[in-house]
């Protein structure tokens, strides 16, 4: 690991307090070195990754790390903290930290290097040289390689139960793995170090496919096709995912493959017994990103799970949400609201008429929109169970719709025909029935089952309650509505793309499958709330430049663009960078825009468009208004509060120093 580690950038005795304390520290150092060139920029794009997942491992092992325009050379920094710093994981705190700092463009050659210290963390013996060292510059030595020091067996995966397999003629259980990471420079090899060891205690053999930043190599088909069973342990997604179809599937985030190797090697032989056959759509078509930070929800907490298959349904109901809200938005504003009664194109249609032509538009969206609840409820049983869910899910969906249950109704169908599946692919069948339970058995049992329990259980109580909500946003008025305004407005600036900003935004999108007056306010105020955030710090930025750095500057010229079109998510790199100064500001400033937008009555069809659908906004101006007094809002505060702390903490004049303005000169 020659150059990559020197005795200047090995701290023994770091004193930081907390996980962004210990980055600045040893990021400090790498300045020092000429290694890294913007220092807050390079600690923003840490701050970033870490927004994605905590980077504490089990052992007291902390593992920041990132790929960055500001850094000129890979570079590893190393503290050890007696006390312990807390980095997320499960076990507690971590007394051994490492900096990983690689370039945007960095080479593959370095990436590789850096990867094999990932694996060399997961040898308990290496980590108890590093706790033992007493000198820089042999900790250096020792984590370069020049130092003696356990080896890891295999600088890649390799099919290692080979050796641990039963004696006689009895072949060993068979897992092919992918490992994946979002930077692809450290969790992507240390969970693959994992299965593999897990897999040799086991007398398993696993064979595992890195994902990482320096590329992959595809398992050989012949490999995946002996296979008893895959795991994906992943943060984005599989590249090629078709490849492992038809197989026993477990799917969990990168951290899972790191922590609970052999839970994960448990689960695998289960489902192989159970006979539960995964059938992996193709990249990009599969269940959204989930539990422990990847694609599946298996292993966490119930809560995530939930909010992982709601969001799963809510993200392939947005598109139908979008083309046929806008359909009927402009159908709209061409022939006017009475246009809804217009009769059947099918039936009636003049080409040169305006008013035939809007009729055509509203029937469109109106047909898109009769889709809403249906794929809601497929898609969430769809993220719950794969692909044999989709049906009993659609059918549920559907008849949400015809016992008058809306929205709610998808919901819960979804669950129902999610948990059906799930409990069915659990019950052991024959080898000879395997191929036809996800095609034949599954779907017809599961649909009968969910129809029974919408139709004749939960159906009529739900419908009561879709219509109780109803009648409640249907009466909001005065201080209720503002309230409801400021509630929705935190929630869409709180996390900016999050969990809580998809739910108040899922909350307002199911309004609009049975549009009232009440369910198009809220739509109102939900995406004027989620304009602010990037507005405000455009705004900033503009106003203030000295209190944001080069990068930020950068990102915020292209705020302007992304607030404007209603993309929340084009504020995370501030919050990343400072969080408890941009969260507050833009929350604050949210819920003055959603209190403004509910007490002036603003109305919204489209679900989203941000500036460039305020023709079909009901108030327009009032919604301008509102969108622009929460702006200036949250621009006073970042400013006022990122102001106040340049100045606490701001060094004093040195001797012989001549002060100009608000700059710092030394007398020559």
């Amino acid at each position: 690991m020659s150059e990559l580690i020197t005795a200047e950038l090995v701290d023994l005795d770091l004193s930081a307090a907390t996980k962004d304390a210990a980055a600045r520290s040893l990021a400090e150092r790498m300045v020092a070195a000429h290694r890294v060139t913007d220092l807050d920029g390079f600690l923003a794009d840490v701050a970033a990754r870490e927004a994605q997942m905590p980077t504490g491992l089990d052992g007291g092992i902390g593992i920041p790390h990132c790929r960055s325009e500001h850094v000129s050379a890979p570079t590893l920094a190393f503290g050890r903290s007696a006390p312990g710093i807390d980095f997320g994981a499960a076990d507690g705190p971590a007394d051994l930290i490492f900096l990983i700092a690689a370039p945007a463009g960095a080479d593959d050659d370095h990436l590789t290097i850096l990867s094999g210290l990932a694996r060399r963390l997961m040898d308990p013996e290496f980590t108890a040289a590093l706790r033992a060292g007493d000198d820089p510059g042999t900790v250096a030595a020792l984590i370069r390689g020049e130092e003696p020091a356990p080896e890891p067996e295999a600088t890649t995966p390799i099919p290692a139960a080979e050796e641990a397999a039963p004696a006689g003629d009895d072949a060993p259980f068979r897992i092919v793995a992918v490992t994946s990471c979002p930077t692809g420079i450290a969790h992507t090899y240390m969970a693959a170090e994992s299965l593999t060891a897990a897999g040799l205690a086991e007398g398993v053999e696993v064979t595992v496919e890195t994902q990482g930043s320096a590329g992959f190599s595809k398992l050989d088909p012949a490999v995946i096709a002996r296979a008893d069973a895959v795991i994906w342990a992943h943060d984005v997604e599989v590249r090629e995912k078709a490849r492992f179809g038809g197989k026993p599937l477990v799917d969990v985030g990168v951290k899972a493959g790191i922590n609970r190797p052999a839970e994960l090697i448990a689960e695998a032989r289960r489902k192989a017994e159970r006979g539960e056959i995964a059938s992996v759509p193709q990249s990009g078509d599969g269940p959204e990103s989930g539990a422990d930070g990847g694609s599946g929800a298996e292993g966490a907490h119930f809560g995530v799970r939930l909010r992982t298959y709601l969001m799963s349904g809510v993200s392939y109901m947005v598109p139908f949400v979008a083309a046929g809200g806008l359909l009927i938005a402009l159908s709209f504003a061409i022939g006017g609201y009475e246009i809804v009664d217009a009769k059947s194109v099918a039936d009636h249609f003049v080409w040169g008429q305006l008013d035939s032509w809007a009729a055509l538009l509203n029937q469109i969206g109106s047909a898109a929109f009769g889709f809403l609840v249906p794929v809601l409820a497929g898609y969430i049983a769809y993220g719950m169970a794969d692909r044999p869910a989709l049906v009993p899910g659609f059918v549920g969906g559907a008849i949400a719709l015809t016992v008058d249950a809306g929205f709610l109704g998808g919901l819960v169908a979804g669950l129902l025909a999610g948990a059906v599946v799930m409990a069915i692919q659990r019950v052991p069948v024959h080898a000879t029935l395997r191929g036809i339970m996800p095609v034949l058995v599954i779907p017809l049992i599961a649909s009968a089952v969910v129809g029974f329990l919408m139709f004749i259980v939960v159906g009529k109580p739900i419908a009561a309650l879709q219509s109780a909500l109803t009648d409640w946003l249907n009466g909001l008025s005065g201080s209720n509505a503002v309230i409801l305004g400021v509630v929705l407005g935190l929630m869409m600036c709180f996390d900016m793309g999050g969990p809580l900003n998809k739910v108040a935004y899922a909350f307002a999108v199911g309004g609009l499958a049975d549009p009232t007056d009440g369910s198009l306010k809220v739509m109102a105020a939900v995406m004027a709330a989620g304009m602010v955030p990037p507005l405000a710090m455009a705004l900033a930025t503009t106003v203030r430049k000295k209190l944001f750095t080069k990068t930020e500057r950068e990102n915020g010229r292209a705020a302007w663009v992304l607030g404007a079109s209603f993309i929340t998510e084009g504020a995370i790199p501030f919050a990343a960078a400072d969080p408890l100064r941009v969260i507050p500001s833009v929350m604050a400033g949210g819920a003055v825009t959603g209190a403004l937008s509910m007490a002036f009555g603003c109305t919204l069809r489209a679900p989203h468009g941000g500036i460039f659908v305020v023709p079909l906004i009901g108030e327009p101006f009032l919604y301008l208004l509102a969108i622009a007094a929460g702006t200036l809002v949250a621009t006073a505060l970042v400013v006022l509060l990122k102001g106040a702390r340049r100045k606490v903490t701001a060094p004093a004049p040195e001797a012989g120093a001549e002060v100009t303005g608000s700059r710092v000169g030394v007398s020559a």
